[in-house]
């Protein structure tokens, strides 16, 4: 701002909208500014000679004088020409020498956003939780409050680039140049580097940054908000380590692959250098002796990995773990705890040149050491170096490379006890699975069991195909958790149950319900050590050939995927419950349309394997091979066949169920339907129009029996249910007949006795059909009766 004029730089006049008055000892206006006549519409001779008291409205004034003039925090209302209110904050300033007051006045929304701003920014100044940089059109520091521990805060006039790493500076400040440009601002950026000065510090902060204007909305610079979350990154990175660690290790039963996958787990997101050393029996799924203090410890190195290649003159793979001393740091480890060293130490804990140099690296600063202890046995050892300028172990590190040693000590040890039961389960499994492929009237489907790669072959997935009456068909998929006998052991019995609760012609979500309060129960029989292992996930469909509506419900599964005949595939939009045995949720169901010719994909989340990018991802990449393969043309078996072996090439932790279905809905011609009101000519209405239809069926032979199957049903419905009833017949490769009333009263079949006028209805449609029943619908029932064609 220009100090003689009163403008910006620019030229804006920030006092134009103030208002100066000279006021004389008797209250008499003498002087009036011309930001008081712009903003009153009152000139200076029009004001000048008035008392003060004339310039404010009679709402301010107190016996002739304005009772809120000394206050400048509080609003005043001054008189504009046309007769309206102005709302102001003023104050009288007396003058030295002389008897006379200068009044000043601001429009009170304008002082009220003044002392709103100097607020908010002295009290963003005055914390240190959240740093704060004021910088200018160049990005200069004008001012600031931020600090952080091992970091120097940025000196004002300095850039991002006089204070940042090179990569990170030339980020940040194309961002903020972003912000200036744009005015769009920058929310919750992360900024992550090493600090440059001793000790080093890893660090991570969140900024977001705003753009300054001035009042004709010109961009004056940015304020930017720092946030120090180094400590919420580095938690999410060890819990990111967790989570990779748990679900890469384990994955294979054989003891050097899962030796390699610790290694993999570790470099480079944990340390540089990684070494894993098993015990000679446990190679051989032996138990390992018990040894105490220094000696030979029966070790062999069976997995290294390194950010740069192994250093040349290290121990190497398939090489014997040399003998070491008798000290304090190699009693710990064979007792199972972990041990921290920098290099000095663990070269006084060797004692030897010769050993120092084949087990420590060059440039090797820091090592942490877990044993690998499982059920009192030190199975073998893991060694992690840093090397270089990285940060050295700390005791969260080493707490953290503890969890997940125990958890390799598990997968090495579950890999030796392995193959004495998963004998017993091949040969329980391969005969608790149904028929490879299954044709009804409603699907041909094909099903594909894949052993999981890794020694782990044997779990608890499996599929079914379950006809269902009126020609439904009901498809399922499921996945018990874990692996070996007790899982195949499950699967059978979970399917079982699945086969009786679909005979009973429940919804999918129904079905599932029912299965959720088995496995809860289950796992309430279970040993209380094992019962959170007790579980399993499960897709239940059921088409409808006559609708061609298939009703899907899962339970924490993936969603099935639909290709169509437009050559087009998508997973349906399915809600996931909870899986079996959680409880406390309900199941929903999702409904959709099936095209003549379509394929339905049922799978286990084996067949998506281990996605980088997850299982949405995934799923989606599924799809697109299924669009392919049906647009192919090939058939549902060599399709099947296809997708395996893809997965066969790429080895999975978990077996793997498929089950494909092609939907075959029924012919319009196939399918009569009617409905009548509850009145007993219903019943001859309904024998008539059955009759003509069977006729031109060409089932003449049956027509005795249908007749009486339906005068029997409809009677039943006009007597005890009311209208309207439904009349349905379904022609393929048996007739089928059902009748449909509002009641949800359950038919139950009996015998008459010989005095009795009725109850024979239900027992004389027993005898002339093959079988019969009922399901309940969204309001009233349906019975269903089932006849053979003739031969």
């Amino acid at each position: 701002m220009d100090s003689r004029t009163g403008q910006d730089d620019d030229g804006y006049d920030a006092l134009a909208t103030v208002v100066a008055a000279l006021i004389d000892d008797d209250g008499t206006v003498r002087q009036w500014s011309r930001g008081a006549s712009e903003l009153l519409g009152r000139s200076a001779d029009e004001v000048c000679g008035l008392h003060v008291t004339e310039l404010f409205t009679d709402s301010t004034r107190t016996d002739g004088v304005p009772s809120v003039w000394p206050s400048p925090t509080e609003d005043t209302f001054l008189r504009h020409s046309r007769g309206h209110s102005v709302s102001v904050r003023c104050r009288a300033l007396p003058l030295e020498q002389s008897a006379h007051q200068l009044l000043l006045a601001v429009p009170a929304d304008r002082a009220a956003d003044s002392e709103q701003g100097a607020v908010l920014l002295r009290a963003l100044l005055a914390q240190e939780q959240i740093g704060v940089i004021i910088r200018d059109a160049d990005l200069a520091v004008v001012k600031t409050n931020f600090t952080s521990p091992g970091l120097s805060p940025p000196p004002l006039g300095s850039t991002p680039a006089d204070v940042m790493e090179p990569p990170h500076a030339a980020i940040i400040e194309a961002k903020l140049r972003t912000v200036l440009a744009t005015g769009v601002p920058l929310v919750d950026h992360a900024i992550r580097g090493r600090s440059r000065s001793e000790p080093v510090r890893d660090y991570s902060f969140s900024v977001t940054a705003v753009r300054t204007t001035d009042r004709r909305g010109r961009a004056t610079g940015v304020i930017v908000l720092v946030t120090d979350a180094t400590e919420q990154w580095l938690a999410g990175r060890r819990l990111q380590l967790r989570h990779q660690a748990a679900a890469r290790i384990g994955r294979s039963l054989d003891v050097r692959r899962t030796a390699q996958d610790i290694a993999g787990v570790l470099v480079p997101d944990f340390a540089d250098l990684v070494s894993v050393d098993l015990a000679d029996k446990v190679l051989a799924g032996d138990e390992p002796p018990r040894t105490f203090a220094g000696g030979d410890l029966h070790l062999r190195r069976m997995a290294v990995r390194a950010t740069d290649g192994w250093p040349q003159g290290l121990l190497r793979l398939e090489e014997r773990f040399p003998r070491l001393p008798d000290r304090p740091a190699i009693r710990d480890l064979q007792e199972g705890r972990t041990v921290l060293f920098d290099r000095n130490s663990i070269e006084r804990a060797i004692g030897d040149g010769r050993l120092n140099r084949l087990l420590i690296p060059d440039n090797g600063h820091s090592l942490v050491m877990a044993p690998l202890f499982a059920r009192g046995l030190v199975l073998g050892l893991i060694g992690a170096w840093r090397t270089g300028g990285d940060k050295p172990f700390d005791q969260q590190d080493a707490d953290m490379f503890a969890e997940i040693a125990a958890h390799a000590a598990l997968s090495i040890d579950n890999a030796r006890r392995y193959t004495r039961e998963h004998r017993a389960a091949v040969s329980l499994q391969q005969r608790l699975l149904p028929a490879a492929a299954t044709l009804t009237p409603a699907v041909e489907a094909v099903g594909k069991y894949v052993p999981a790669a890794g020694g782990a072959e044997i779990g608890g997935d499996w599929f079914d195909v379950i006809p269902l009456p009126s020609l439904r068909v009901a498809l399922v998929v499921g996945d018990v958790f874990g692996h070996g006998l007790h899982a195949a052991a499950t699967m059978g019995r979970l399917r079982t149950a699945v086969q009786t609760l679909a005979d009973l012609e429940l919804t999918p979500d129904e079905l599932l319900g029912r299965l959720d309060e088995l496995v809860a129960r289950l796992a309430s029989e279970a040993d209380p050590a094992e019962r959170d292992t007790v579980g399993a996930t499960c897709l239940v469909a059921l088409y409808d050939p006559v609708t061609q509506l298939c009703t899907v419900a899962s339970a924490g599964h993936p969603p099935p995927i639909v290709a169509g005949p437009d050559g087009t595939a998508r997973p349906l939009p399915v809600r996931p419950g909870p899986p079996l045995g959680v409880g406390g949720l309900p199941f929903e169901a999702t409904t959709a349309r099936l095209a003549p010719g379509s394929w339905l994909a049922l799978y286990s989340d084996g067949l998506l394997g281990q996605p980088a990018d997850g299982v949405d991802a995934a799923v989606s990449r599924l799809a697109g091979r299924i669009a392919d393969l049906h647009g192919e043309r090939c058939s549902l078996q060599t399709a099947g066949e296809v997708l395996t072996a893809e997965q066969a090439d790429h080895p999975a932790a978990d077996d793997t169920a498929l089950l494909l279905a092609l939907a075959r809905p029924l012919q319009r011609d196939a399918v009569a339907e009617w409905e009548f009101p509850a009145d007993p000519v219903a019943v001859s209405d309904a024998r008539a129009a059955v009759a003509a239809k069977i006729n031109e069926w060409g089932l003449k032979d049956l027509d005795f029996a249908v007749e009486l199957i339906v005068s029997e049903l409809i009677t039943n419905a006009v007597r005890y249910a009311g209208g309207p009833i439904g009349l349905r017949l379904i022609h393929d490769d048996v007739l089928v007949c059902e009748v449909s009333d509002p009641s949800n009263t359950q038919p139950r079949l009996r015998r008459a006795s010989t005095s009795d006028e009725g109850g024979r209805g239900l027992f004389l449609v027993a005898q002339l059909t093959s079988r019969w029943g009922s399901r309940y619908r969204q309001s009233g029932k349906t019975i269903w009766a089932e006849l053979a064609l003739p031969d």
